[in-house]
């Protein structure tokens, strides 16, 4: 009966081990979904940004010199690629910074017919940006932290899903534009 007790242990192991690497399989699988959502959000909330800057730059609000950087910057983060996204999304932070560095820049776009609106979209955009990527670099951290311990190495939990890469671009917005009306 010891051969059969020791069998009986042996098969308990083995089914204890396997439902943890499961469950541990299954946790790195929902971290990858959780970085692909945040990455659709923080793609979407840094395209919405592009978008409303271009509007901005085109609508004739602000002077030609400050409509044609912020134009350029929207355009090139627009049309980036992957490798030079993170590159084009700081340098239109700059240019927006540089734009929008003054409170009252902020209040000429504001006097100007339909300005209100066009300065209050801005606002809610910039504000945003800094949040998605903030959600997708904690989700990547994450799935970073389970994917170096040596179980998902040595079973090759994670398959063939690329290595998890924060998105890392200098997202600090004008305080003049950032700083919520009223408050």
């Amino acid at each position: 009966m010891p051969g059969v007790t020791s069998l009986v242990w042996i098969v308990v192991v083995v089914i204890a081990v396997g439902l943890y690497l499961s469950w541990t399989a299954g946790r790195l699988d929902r971290l990858h979904t959780r970085i692909d959502a945040a990455r659709a959000a923080l793609d979407a909330q840094l395209l919405r940004r592009a978008s409303v800057t271009q509007e901005l730059a085109s609508s004739g609000v602000l002077d030609p010199a400050a409509s044609i950087v912020l134009y350029q910057a929207a355009h090139a983060a627009r049309q980036a690629e992957e490798e030079q996204r993170e590159v084009a999304e700081s340098e239109l932070s700059q240019a927006l910074r540089a734009v929008f560095g003054e409170a009252a820049q902020v209040e000429a776009v504001r006097e100007a017919p339909g300005g209100v609106e066009a300065a209050e979209e801005l606002a809610a955009a910039v504000r945003r940006v800094p949040m998605a990527r903030r959600f997708h670099n904690d989700a990547v951290r994450a799935a970073r932290a389970l994917r170096r311990h040596r179980k998902v190495r040595w079973f090759r939990l994670a398959g063939h899903a690329p290595f998890p890469l924060a998105f890392e671009m200098d997202d600090v917005p004008p305080v003049a534009l950032a700083a919520r009306p009223g408050g």
